[in-house]
Formats: structure tokens, sequence, C-alpha cells
């Protein structure tokens, strides 16, 4: 018989819990742009549609490996969130401002429609 997931986790350590629940923090602020499309439940048309181009340009921009800003940032906001750009140092961190307005010539979206 199947037992239940909470039950396995009551008899775990405090420790335990605790590195789980680090890991999954971890895992979950690291989410690769399809999987966040999918756990927000978009599928690929209807970010398209919502971005105005076609859905195999989504799929494109899913397996690219970089991506500008802007392009970044109408993905994010297209799914309701909102771009938030950090640089991180041994002395603390800066939220990035100012990165310009979207230049639509250059975004690497492909086979707009709009």
């Amino acid at each position: 018989m199947a037992k239940k997931f909470q039950a396995l986790r009551e008899r775990m350590s405090q420790e335990r819990r605790d590195k789980i629940d680090a890991m999954t923090k971890e895992m979950l602020a690291e989410i690769p742009m399809h999987a966040l499309r999918d756990a927000l439940q978009f599928t690929q048309q209807q970010l398209a549609e919502e971005l105005g181009v076609k859905q195999a340009a989504i799929s494109k921009m899913e397996r690219r490996p970089d991506h500008l800003v802007s392009t970044l940032r109408r993905f994010i906001e297209a799914m309701g969130g909102e771009l938030e750009l950090k640089a991180h140092f041994p002395t603390g961190s800066v939220s990035i401002t100012e990165l310009g307005d979207q230049d639509e010539s250059s975004d690497d979206l492909v086979g707009r429609t709009a």
C-alpha cells in the first residue's frame, strides 16, 4: 500500500526536513524558462499569442542558451511577472536598473505576427 508523503516526512528528523526544504527552494530558484512556463500553466501557444509571435519562436527561445534582457523581460511580463536583475558581490548585492527600453529591431524573438 502506498504511503502518504506527509507521513514519511513526519518520521524524518528536523535536520533532514530542513535540508530537503533548502534543496527545494534552491531548485525552484533556478528554474529553466520552459519549466517556469509550465509551472505557471502557460502553453507555448498562449505565450506566443500574448507576445504576438509564432509558437515556434517560443520553442526556439526556450532552447537558447542566452537572451537579450528585453526579450527575457517580455517573456516574464507576458506571464504576469516582473524581471529583476541583480549583481552579487562579496560586499553585497545591487539591483541593476535603467536597462533601457525594448529595442524590437534587435529583439531575439523571431517570427513576429503583430
